[in-house]
């Protein structure tokens, strides 16, 4: 289905009848990675799930966002679909939007249930030697941007960026690039706790991208919440172990 958001064409599913379930999906990622879990859910619920602007068949913004210009465009979808009430499922930068649009005031919906999957939002620590690198190269980018340099090495900037950089900022565009920096360096953290909600953490403990630590931090913060560990999982448990994710979300979404 398509519908057209501030001129945006936004590509999302809507399938089932029954109470609603909104799926945020995360970084890179999209809504086809989701099927199984709507094919689960669709008989008993109202599953919504969005391509996020930027990913899988949604435009990109017009300009890089921030986490709160996407809790703006999520709250105009649901505007647009005429939801006042609904749980949510998020994967990894779904959970940044789903903590910003949460902490808004008088936010205009009711969330009854919420599912963090691998979550984002908490901001990992930097080492000492990390910092360190980091300045290093920061100076040497500076060093070779200079003119004389930059004509002799017209490249080496370049080169410098992709070998510090992560595969999902590699592979971005400029616009989505930018919007990667904006979205990863803001620290979620204090506003994990102001979900009020019955909360399901889902996680595993193989997960280097958002680690398990994370999801032990999450459970401190909210407070009624419980923890279902995927072991030997990544990132994506919800596609490793479907099976024991999926039990999950029916024994806790009903």
């Amino acid at each position: 289905m398509i519908i057209q958001i501030d001129q945006i064409s936004v590509n999302y599913i809507d399938e089932g009848e029954g109470d609603v379930v909104l799926l945020l999906h995360g970084w890179g990622s999209n809504i086809t990675l989701f099927q199984g879990i709507i094919d689960t859910l669709s008989p008993r619920h109202r599953v919504i799930a969005l391509d996020m602007p930027g990913f899988g068949k949604t435009p990109e913004p017009p300009e890089p966002w921030c986490v709160d210009d996407y809790v703006d465009f999520v709250m105009k979808f649901l505007n647009s679909l005429h939801i006042k009430e609904f749980s949510v499922l998020v994967h990894s930068f779904g959970g940044r939007v789903l903590f910003k649009m949460n902490a808004r005031e008088k936010l205009p919906y009711v969330i009854h249930k919420a599912v963090l999957i691998d979550s984002a939002g908490i901001m990992p620590k930097k080492t000492w030697k990390q910092k360190a690198s980091l300045r290093l190269y920061k100076m040497a980018s500076r060093f070779m941007s200079t003119k004389p340099l930059h004509f002799l090495y017209p490249d080496a900037v370049e080169d410098m960026r992709k070998k510090r950089g992560s595969a999902d900022y590699n592979n971005a565009t400029p616009t989505m690039r930018a919007t990667l920096v904006k979205v990863v360096n803001e620290d979620l953290e204090p506003l994990i706790a102001k979900i009020s909600c019955p909360t399901l953490l889902v996680w595993g403990d193989m997960d280097t991208a958002t680690p398990i630590a994370d999801a032990k931090v999450m459970e401190g913060l909210i407070k009624d919440t419980g923890l279902v560990v995927c072991e030997g999982a990544g990132h994506y448990s919800f596609l490793e172990q479907p099976a024991k994710v999926h039990g999950a979300l029916q024994a806790f979404l009903g």
